[in-house]
């Protein structure tokens, strides 16, 4: 889709590559439990500790180019899908600016940034837990269009409109008569394509998307997906913990680590050549067909608690080349390749891992 013929906007790209279509700078999302005006004052006394913090999302950088599928990947509890959410416009940022086509969101008014927000759109893990159990699947894919004046705006009667939703994500339309306990679970992952498709994206985040369901099906949601690509030219933040998945379909890996991005790079790049001691580590453990014998060893310790995350590096305490540097300071990203960033103390003054 032409940007100058995108349904939720053409904006301004001054000062920016005409090409990135989504921009996020020093992003974070913190989340903490409210104090009235009484804990407040025992605060203030002295008398009682404020409340622990949450940063689930740190001072993240992020970059979406049109047309491209941009991995982001790290463990369970690592703030991938909170900043999926962010992106998705689901959450607001507690911290930082997000650029739709070079415009910031913020500036916009109320209506443009509801355009933008259907521009955007996330498909969950879980289908049926993100499924309204109470309505028809027409209504589930018909609701959003109907609102927000897609269907008029196309010319097609709903049904119309609705049936073509659901060829497009590979159901038949004879289904939109049934609720969402009645179908099986790639069956209910479509509907969530379906409904998405519906409102004329240009973004797809998908979170863990496939990761609920069964290989044969998890390989036929991906086909899908890719087809949509091309047939809809749509650009996807592809949200997973699978890094042999990660490395099929997407264009350029996102590496974080308890709420920071510690590497980035093209994905043939960060397979071939990774940087970072914990990309290293999860690319050492992917499974593979290989015929000589191999080792497979956890990374040491567990993931910190993102409530009070080691200082310096948060990786630190589980790296076997942490030095004393690694516990003091933040490692910035910077360039160790072209178009291949990392934040690790290791790649200054020319030291190696």
């Amino acid at each position: 889709m032409n940007p100058a013929q995108s349904p939720h906007g053409a904006l301004s790209t001054t000062g920016r590559s005409p090409d990135v279509l989504l921009e996020g700078r020093n992003l974070s999302r913190v989340f903490g439990r409210k104090t009235d005006l009484v804990a407040q004052a025992l605060i203030k006394a002295g008398l009682a500790q404020p409340p622990k913090m949450l940063r689930a999302v740190d001072r993240v950088d992020l970059t979406i180019k049109k047309g491209e599928v941009v991995g982001l990947v790290g463990e369970s509890g690592c703030g991938k899908s909170t900043l999926g959410r962010v992106i998705a416009g689901i959450i607001d940022p507690t911290e930082g600016e997000l650029f739709w086509q070079g415009c910031d969101i913020r500036s916009l008014s109320s209506a443009e940034r509801r355009q933008i927000k259907l521009g955007v759109q996330m498909i969950f893990q879980n289908p049926f837990a993100s499924l309204n159990p109470r309505m028809t699947i027409e209504d589930v894919v018909g609701e959003a269009p109907r609102i927000h004046g897609f269907i008029q705006r196309s010319g097609k009667s709903s049904v119309e409109y609705i049936d073509e939703q659901m060829r497009r994500a590979g159901l038949p339309p004879a289904l939109k008569s049934r609720y969402a306990h009645e179908l099986s679970g790639g069956q209910r992952q479509r509907i969530g394509i379906a409904r998405a498709l519906a409102v004329q994206p240009e973004v797809l985040v998908c979170d863990e998307s496939v990761a609920s369901l069964d290989v044969s099906i998890q390989a036929q949601i991906i086909n899908l997906f890719m087809d949509l690509r091309q047939e809809l030219q749509l650009t996807y933040l592809f949200i997973s913990h699978d890094l042999s998945l990660v490395e099929h379909i997407s264009d350029r890996v996102i590496i974080m680590y308890l709420g920071r991005v510690v590497e980035e790079a093209p994905v043939e790049e960060i397979f071939s050549h990774p940087n970072h001691p914990y990309t290293r580590a999860l690319l050492a453990e992917i499974p593979r067909l290989e015929t000589t014998k191999r080792r497979f060893t956890a990374l040491k310790g567990e993931l910190p608690s993102p409530m009070s995350p080691p200082p310096g590096c948060h990786f630190h305490p589980r790296c076997p080349h942490a030095f004393e540097r690694c516990k003091l300071e933040t490692p910035q990203l910077k360039e160790v390749a072209p178009n291949h960033v990392s934040a690790c103390h290791l790649n200054d003054a020319g030291q190696g891992i």
